[in-house]
């Protein structure tokens, strides 16, 4: 078993690791580089994504709402979790131009190779004109929602109660 630090940042040329399809230079590169900053709150959470994988953990703290502005200080030590693969279902934009929701999956193996995954509903604001992820609005799986109409108590639908 080898001692050499491992190479975690993405390469350019190779698909980016936040699974938008595109190649690194074209996709989080720029953003991770800050050489130009998330136009959609889904765009940054693919970049939050690929900074875990790159273990580029300033970046995640800078665009982390309570943290950003803040001085970073790194922590020692590897992290539990290899990130694998990011799978996002949707992107929600809100009535407030300035607020939206993207729901994910985020996979990855703990140091014990025991493979987890992450699913969560995040909610991004947009301050100043920057997306910053702000929390965590729903952990797990979305809520189930039959699309059935109800029915009322003698097995009619419910409109058929009223009339």
């Amino acid at each position: 078993m080898s001692s050499e630090p491992t190479d975690h940042k993405p390469k350019r040329g190779q698909p980016c690791p936040c699974g938008s399809g595109q190649l690194f230079e074209a996709c989080c590169e720029p953003l991770l580089a800050g050489k130009k900053p998330a136009a959609t709150a889904e765009q940054l959470m693919r970049a939050r994504f690929t900074a875990h994988v790159a273990h580029d953990f300033k970046f995640v703290h800078d665009t982390h709402r309570p943290t950003a502005g803040k001085p970073y200080v790194a922590e020692e030590g590897e992290p539990a979790m290899t990130w694998t693969k990011l799978e996002v279902h949707a992107h929600e934009l809100t009535d407030n131009p300035d607020k939206a929701y993207v729901d994910f999956s985020a996979y990855g193996t703990e140091s014990g190779g025991q493979e987890k995954v992450l699913q969560e509903k995040a909610e991004f604001l947009r301050i100043n004109g920057v997306w910053l992820y702000n929390r965590e609005f729903r952990l797990g799986p979305a809520p189930f929602q039959s699309a059935a109409p109800k029915t009322g108590r003698d097995g009619g639908s419910a409109a058929s109660d009223l009339a």
